[in-house]
């Protein structure tokens, strides 16, 4: 499946149980010469609490607390409104016309439930990289620096983006996001993804934005979010829930043999 470009590999183990996901298989699966490729690997299974539980693993290995493109293909899937839990908190999703729309529920901006390194201000960090300056840090389930900048294309995210993510003030590394203004209602934005590396999208790097410029007064909600895959758009007020609304996509379905990554 894909939201936007983003792509996924979706493992249904909610009837059926599948072996455990190890970051080696996630790896394996991931590679797109030798494997199936995605951004990210997504793992239903049952719970306890929710209608069910959704894990979300990075091409890396590595496993996210959420994913925002990888939610609505979720809510496509399954086909009816859910409550269903993740590392990052409890999402409502509800299906829609060729897509979703998910409560992502509400940000963070505390040092220390972003997390970063040490105590600063998060509205403004006082860090820097080459011409990315003061980003707010975010946390919509997993950990996100918001730059903006004058041309969000002109930026070298390539190059960036790793030295950024990989930062010491990060502990748990970092998404970086790097937006400009195109409009009183309109973010144009460009992810490097924890784990992925650059994406044609990242919703909840769509989300985080949105509600960095909607704190410092760029725009008003709602928002739409131009990536290089295309449009989100994102709801938010101070003190409530995100509102994450596109499109989702089947791709195909397959099979493999798990014991040919194990």
């Amino acid at each position: 499946m894909h939201g936007l470009g983003n792509d996924f590999v979706v493992l249904d183990g909610r009837e059926t149980a599948l072996p455990a996901m190890t970051p080696a298989v996630a790896r394996a699966l991931g590679d797109r010469r030798t494997g199936i490729g995605f951004d990210q690997l997504i793992l239903l299974e049952p719970s306890e609490t929710q209608d069910f539980r959704v894990r979300f693993f990075n091409s890396d290995g590595s496993e996210a607390g959420a994913c925002g493109n990888g939610s609505r293909a979720i809510a496509l899937l399954h086909g009816a409104p859910a409550q269903v839990e993740t590392a990052g908190g409890t999402l409502s999703l509800e299906p829609l016309e060729g897509g979703a729309r998910v409560d992502m529920g509400s940000p963070r901006f505390d040092w220390d439930a972003i997390p970063l390194a040490y105590a600063m201000d998060t509205f403004a960090m006082p860090v820097g990289w080459e011409t990315l300056e003061g980003p707010m840090a975010v946390n919509v389930g997993n950990p996100h620096a918001v730059f903006f900048v004058e041309d969000a294309d002109a930026v070298d995210l390539e190059a960036l983006g790793p030295v950024i993510e990989h930062d010491p003030v990060f502990p748990e590394r970092v998404n970086v996001n790097v937006a400009s203004l195109a409009g009183p209602d309109h973010l144009r934005l460009r992810v490097w993804e924890r784990g992925a590396g650059l994406t044609r999208a990242c919703g909840t790097g769509a989300c985080a934005t949105a509600v960095a410029a909607i704190r410092k007064g760029l725009v008003q909600s709602p928002v739409r979010v131009t990536l290089p895959g295309g449009d989100l758009v994102i709801a938010w007020q101070p003190g409530g829930t995100i509102l994450m609304s596109g499109p989702a996509t089947e791709s195909y379905r397959g099979s493999f043999r798990w014991d040919d990554y194990a």
